[in-house]
């Protein structure tokens, strides 16, 4: 017997078994025999309603427990034509198809000695609800003679014209990003009534009003929207007005409802009516609305966090957060002091040094630095030309990086790392020369935990690293204790002379964005928003196995955050969408929260 047909006699097997587990007297016993005893299990939706994972055998009885006798999950098939990357040492991987009372569901298992190690479950389709695309796609033309025929157009205005005049979107989704207009889309797809507005003019003007030299630091085959890929020709970073204009050109081709210059001025919730009354201002006239479902996707940063610093207001040049910087003009001859060393930081600094400025960095903290070819390096097996002829495709890329469990993405990602830093080891030679502060992590694992938990500092380089180590843009470090009318003071003393300060100091907490909207007591009902609670720094526990209180129901009913960037929008729109379009259609949605007992079963493997 070949080695692939015992994987998937291995894999047959142990599904056969996993699905007469379930369906025995005493299942949540059953399901956990034929796991292993370090073992996790991540179910997107399709058996919780929720964005879970369990962890243990205490972690797989609970879920079965309280999910199983609703959800009824049988007919579970290997699918042995679908391609996954290679397998770790040890053990055996599959996907498979199931179906539950309600919806049609994917997985992706890996078995260690017979049992499961890793389990996902994922919903892919309500039953009787599924999304208009493909051989359910709208027919457009309607053919034959009608003298009341409304034309596509008009259609269009008016939907538009009855949410001015009162009658209410059944989801209302402020903020018109990526994470916005992704989730409508999905929600167009899936006949849920659904608004989208925006405090900017256009979609994609939140891109627009950035920096002039801001591209996306993740390669295209990372970004792509849901339906609607880059072309073939699409550049490897997009620059940030290239991605401005698709998401502008994405909201019309996705039929979006999209009203721009709109804020959100409050949000109210009435228990007993069970919808909100959103006031809204578009374009200085005042709307009421009152949507059952609220999506806040402005993103999970608060506002501009600028410190507080003696002398702010006797600096007789210009001061400005780093979201407030368009880098436009000439900046010859001008003392530029940029303060933080992240992203914005480092991207800023270089495009003012191409624009004749003297610049000089603040570092503040110790940063992680990784190159864009060496990011490329490491999402290769997903994300690229080579996945994409090995068979992998976007989807299947989202569905094998959701079946690692939050908990093992630093141990995964040491070794990547490790060569990472051999890879770019005379870089990070030459950044320590000149006193750069190199950070890898406090466990070494990159930024296998910092794009989730935002416990500190990084940068993607694409060329200021090289202009900070050849000494092109001063470098200090420290914190800025005082402004003089022409200077930046350090704790050591040192004054910087500036012209120009940019705080690229990022910004303070969702829970302010949310606290302005619907009202501190809800937001304090809400919690912390990202993060999954991992004791690691600016991300404290409990851990909780999963994003915080993002895609998934919060403890306010009916207020949901969708967040994150273009590949988190994309994957977990779908998720999302799912539990608003059950929720429109009256089926029974019985949400499962695990237990600290069931999250919680492998902390002391962490350390």
């Amino acid at each position: 017997m070949t080695h692939a047909a015992a994987t998937t006699d291995t894999v047959a097997g142990w599904l056969t078994s996993f699905e007469t587990a379930l369906r025995s007297e005493d299942a949540a016993d059953a399901v956990a025999a034929v796991f292993h005893e370090e073992c996790w299990w991540r179910d997107l939706v399709v058996l919780s309603w929720n964005l879970v994972t369990v962890e243990g055998h205490a972690g797989v009885r609970e879920l079965v427990a309280h999910t199983a006798r609703d959800a009824a999950p049988r007919d579970f098939t290997l699918l042995t034509e679908v391609t996954a990357t290679p397998a770790p040492d040890n053990v055996t991987q599959g996907w498979f198809r199931f179906t539950t009372s309600t919806a049609t569901g994917r997985g992706f298992v890996r078995l260690r000695g017979g049992r499961a190690w890793t389990l996902l479950t994922a919903v892919d389709e309500l039953v009787g609800h599924e999304e208009a695309v493909g051989v359910r796609r709208p027919l457009g033309a309607e053919h034959g003679a009608d003298p009341g025929r409304v034309s596509w157009v008009e259609q269009r205005e008016q939907e538009s014209r009855e949410f001015a005049s009162g009658r209410a979107p059944y989801t209302l989704v402020v903020g018109g990003g990526q994470s916005g207009v992704a989730l409508a889309a999905r929600l167009r797809r899936l006949g849920v009534p659904t608004l989208v507005v925006d405090s900017r003019e256009k979609p994609g003007d939140t891109w627009r009003s950035r920096y002039r030299s801001l591209c996306l630091h993740d390669p295209v085959w990372y970004d792509h929207l849901p339906y609607l890929p880059f072309p073939p020709s699409w550049p490897v970073y997009t620059p940030k007005d290239k991605i401005g204009g698709w998401i502008e050109s994405y909201v019309e081709a996705m039929e979006i409802c999209f009203w721009g210059s709109t804020t959100c001025r409050s949000a109210e919730w009435d228990e007993d009516a069970e919808r909100w009354t959103v006031v809204l201002d578009r374009a200085g006239e005042r709307i009421e609305l009152q949507p059952s479902q609220l999506v806040i996707a402005t993103g999970i940063s608060g506002r501009p966090q600028v410190p507080v610093i003696d002398g702010q207001d006797v600096f007789a040049g210009r001061q400005e957060h780093s979201s407030e910087h368009s880098g436009e003009g000439d900046f010859s001859g001008t003392r530029v002091v940029v303060v933080g060393a992240n992203n914005s930081a480092h991207d800023i600094a270089a495009a003012m040094w191409e624009n004749g400025a003297e610049v000089t960095m603040v570092q503040r903290s110790s940063t992680l630095i990784v190159t864009a070819d060496s990011l490329r390096w490491l999402q290769r097996g997903l994300y690229s030309e080579e996945a994409l002829a090995a068979g992998i495709d976007t989807e299947q890329a989202d569905l094998l990086s959701a079946a690692t469990p939050y908990r093992l993405v630093p141990s995964m990602s040491v070794p990547a790392w490790n060569h990472i830093r051999e890879r770019d080891a005379d870089l990070y030679a030459r950044l320590e020369e000149v006193g750069f502060r190199v950070d890898f992590g406090v466990d070494g694992s990159g930024l296998g935990m910092k794009y989730l938990t935002r416990a500190g500092g990084y940068y993607v380089d694409v060329g200021a690293s090289e202009l900070v180590a050849s000494k092109q843009i001063g470098l200090a470090s420290g914190e800025v204790v005082e402004l003089t009318a022409d200077s930046v003071v350090l704790s050591d003393g040192r004054h910087l002379p500036a012209d120009l300060v940019v705080y690229a100091t990022g910004f303070g907490p969702f829970r302010d964005t949310l606290a302005d909207l619907v009202g501190p007591e809800v937001a304090d009902r809400v919690g912390p928003v990202w993060g999954l609670g991992s004791g690691r720094p600016l991300d404290p526990g409990p851990w909780e196995g999963e994003l915080r209180n993002v895609y998934k129901p919060t403890a306010q009913p009916n207020l949901w955050i969708q967040a994150g960037n273009l590949m988190q929008s994309r994957f977990y729109s779908k998720y999302l969408a799912a539990q608003l379009k059950a929720r429109f259609e009256g089926l029974p949605v019985r949400v499962y929260r695990p237990s600290a007992l069931a999250v919680g079963a492998a902390a002391a493997a962490e350390g």
